[in-house]
């Protein structure tokens, strides 16, 4: 929150609670249970409540905090008129999964760690979608139903095919987003006079 304050962005802050039944318990690996479904679903309620479609622009990008993100990322974005799509480093066992380019300039298949005859093998920090797509789809949301691993293929599915995705930064060539994981960290001590 204290970082929201001091960026001088207009944001609006939602919560939702995952519920009991898809917590991870202390020993479980991430990949057992679906992540974020309720809070994503949040933001795209929020977004379908409080904006009108082909009024307000913009794109939807579902940030994690396990993330490290390059400003020239979100330059990116600009230029999207339906999905655009691009490498994401550190993640699924490689230096970075990527949309493969075609000599014509289309993605025709994907470099990826897991499952990469998925209808769209991408991780959650390669694509974003045009704010009026959004707006338009009022059925497309994130389920508890869709097979693990399957959240983003499924949810593109509502708005476009792999022909029209968009390749961005440099045709899929540069990385602009990092998979880095936030982990807990282990505090040995306080060093006197830092405020956290």
């Amino acid at each position: 929150m204290n970082l929201l304050n001091e960026s001088h962005l207009i944001y609006t802050h939602l919560a939702a609670k995952t519920p009991p039944f898809e917590k991870l318990k202390d020993k479980d690996p991430r990949w057992k249970k679906h992540r974020g479904v309720e809070q994503r679903n949040a933001g795209l309620k929020w977004l379908r409540e409080n904006l009108i479609l082909n009024k307000n622009k913009g794109v939807v990008y579902f940030m994690d905090d396990d993330n490290t993100y390059s400003v020239k990322l979100f330059d990116e974005m600009r230029k999207i008129k339906k999905v655009g799509v691009w490498p994401v480093g550190l993640v699924g066992g490689f230096n970075a999964e990527a949309p493969e380019i075609d000599t014509t300039g289309k993605v025709s298949g994907y470099k990826s760690g897991w499952k990469p005859d998925r209808p769209f093998a991408t991780d959650m920090a390669g694509f974003a979608i045009n704010l009026d797509l959004i707006l338009s789809k009022q059925d497309a949301q994130f389920s508890y139903k869709m097979a693990k691993g399957f959240q983003e293929s499924e949810f593109l599915g509502y708005f476009v095919t792999k022909d029209e995705l968009e390749p961005m930064a440099d045709n899929c060539t540069k990385v602009y987003v990092w998979h880095t994981r936030t982990e807990t960290p282990v505090i040995k001590g306080e060093l006197p006079g830092f405020e956290v």
